[in-house]
């Protein structure tokens, strides 16, 4: 068999916007195809299979959060006011007409009945992600300190993600995370 000659990226991108708006067991693989553009041939031999395709559709999706929220932290002045940026952000697109939540999260809700590898992976993705803040929060707080404030962050940033699509007011939200997380530096006008 002839290896599929296509633009990888392009294509884990192409994935990643379907299975985002349709999670895994809401494509089919004939959606799958459409998206892609690939025929179900050269998918299987590039990826093994769709749970293939969506573990690197999460990964890519994974990869691209990680560096962004690092270099949001870089770019601040410290690891909490660019945190309090981010919630900030996330309350913003929550509230916006067309919100489709996280991939991540959407995809942990989705495939956690099935304890699945996919499932297991896009949990291991979001540990990343709250690896990332204790990481970079350890040098003001302490490891252990760090390591219960990332949690809490991540357990509002569920909040967001999951309760966003209520639409409740993103002051009633910006209030329930500033009251959640008083340790962290809110600006006044939050």
């Amino acid at each position: 068999m002839t290896k599929a000659k296509f633009d990888r990226e392009e294509t884990i991108n192409s994935a990643v916007e379907l299975f985002w708006k349709n999670g895994f067991n809401g494509s089919s693989m004939q959606q799958v195809t459409k998206a892609t553009g690939l025929k179900p041939g050269s998918i299987y031999l590039a990826f093994e299979n769709k749970q293939g395709l969506y573990q690197e559709a999460l990964d890519l999706y994974a990869n691209k959060s990680l560096e962004g929220i690092q270099h949001q932290i870089d770019q601040a002045a410290s690891p909490g006011e660019a945190i309090c940026q981010i919630l900030q952000e996330m309350v913003r697109t929550a509230s916006e007409k067309n919100y489709n939540s996280c991939f991540l999260v959407k995809s942990q809700l989705e495939l956690a009945s099935e304890n699945s590898e996919l499932h297991a992976f896009a949990n291991q993705k979001l540990q990343q992600i709250e690896a990332l803040y204790a990481h970079n929060l350890t040098p003001e707080f302490g490891e252990d300190l760090a390591n219960a404030r990332a949690a809490s962050i991540m357990f509002h940033i569920f909040g967001i993600r999951v309760y966003g699509y209520h639409k409740k007011s993103p002051d009633v939200l910006l209030r329930a995370l500033q009251d959640g997380l008083p340790w962290l530096p809110w600006p006044d006008h939050a």
